[in-house]
């Protein structure tokens, strides 16, 4: 069986989320909630947590974004709290 990207949703902080999707992305999502909890035996997982999660996992495995971050990071440490 093929493993989906996102491990199991772990009960954290709600997190309120107002948006506007796509009919057919909404309907993706919960197929997608309904499958991840089927493979993790957990109870069906909503798509406005399944959100959250894609985000913080798109950002944290997108090397151009860490890059930029961590480059930004690099220079504000270099240049001090005053000048960053």
């Amino acid at each position: 069986m093929t493993k989906l990207r996102l491990g199991p949703i772990t009960d954290d902080k709600p997190v309120r989320l107002t948006i506007e999707l796509p009919a057919a992305v909404h309907r993706d999502l919960v197929e997608y909630g309904r499958l991840l909890a089927n493979e993790s035996g957990q109870a069906e997982i909503v798509p406005a947590k399944l959100i959250v999660h894609m985000l913080a996992r798109f950002m944290a495995t997108d090397r151009a974004f860490r890059r930029l971050r961590n480059g930004r990071s690099a220079i504000s440490q270099a240049l001090g709290p005053a000048r960053a």
